[in-house]
């Protein structure tokens, strides 16, 4: 009886299941914890979709941007890329039922000394605060007016957290941190547009997980959105995107012993060669 942490799928399916198989899970035993991003970019996002909620209480999942984006444009509020990968899902016959469950997933997980989030936490917040702040948001999307969160979600601004943030703009800095951030300046006010990896980081920017104060003690933090910088433990925080889609592979670490396994990408995306600037 395991549980493997396991980073972003974005549609990867067919290396999803080798990577299951590798571990040998077993669905009445064993536990997936999936860090966000379980569509968009592959050529699988409704099968992923389909597969990871057919595991009822065995699977844990965050949400992330992606995931977020897709509830946006199911509801007009957003259009798609030439990048995305939804319409298999919009146009599927069980679409309400796989777009309801989504919403309904939380934006961070805590059990025991570990939690997941799909791209990071502010410095400023304890566990307690950020526990609170995902709830707010929670049940916001859970609820009957969540096509407001998903309205208003879109934009950089704010930059900077105060407890004081009123309403769409509270609301759109929790995501924003929750499910986009990287880096932040010497102000720890979000820089949205860093994409790339940390040997291309600008003086007066740092990853967010470098300010001493998001090490929370006793509590390993799992987290994914971040390709370019593909698998890293530092202190406290585990980065498992190892980029599965631009070519790379799927990451998965086993809770009990820290053991890693990767799977090298089955799934014809990007080449190895854009990890280091694609990935949002």
């Amino acid at each position: 009886m395991s549980t493997y942490v396991i980073g972003d799928l974005q549609g990867c399916f067919e290396t999803l299941q080798a990577l299951l198989k590798r571990i040998r899970f077993n669905r009445q035993q064993d536990t997936l914890w999936f860090v966000g991003d379980l569509v968009n970019r592959g050529a699988g996002s409704l099968a992923c979709l389909r597969f990871v909620r057919s595991l009822g209480p065995s699977a844990k999942v965050v949400l992330g941007n992606h995931d977020l984006h897709l509830l946006a444009v199911a509801e007009g509020f957003a259009t798609q890329s030439q990048l995305d990968t939804l319409d298999p899902i919009l146009t599927a016959a069980d679409r309400h039922t796989l777009l309801d469950w989504l919403r309904r997933r939380p934006l961070l997980h805590v059990e025991g000394g570990f939690a997941m989030v799909h791209a990071g936490l502010m410095p400023e917040w304890s566990w307690a605060t950020a526990q609170k702040l995902a709830h707010e948001v929670e049940a916001q999307l859970r609820g009957p007016n969540f096509r407001r969160v998903l309205s208003a979600m879109y934009g950089d601004q704010p930059i900077q957290w105060r407890d004081d943030l009123p309403g769409q703009a509270r609301r759109r800095f929790i995501i924003n941190t929750m499910t986009r951030m990287r880096a932040l300046d010497q102000q720890g006010r979000h820089q949205l547009k860093f994409k790339s990896g940390l040997a291309q980081m600008p003086v007066g920017l740092q990853p967010w997980f470098d300010y001493p104060s998001v090490r929370r003690a006793k509590r390993l933090l799992y987290t994914g959105h971040w390709s370019a910088i593909g698998y890293l433990r530092q202190g406290q925080i585990v980065a498992l995107d190892t980029g599965c889609i631009w070519g790379g592979s799927l990451t998965a670490v086993r809770l009990d012993d820290q053991k890693r396994f990767t799977q090298p990408s089955a799934e014809p995306g990007k080449p190895r060669a854009l990890l280091k600037t694609q990935g949002d």
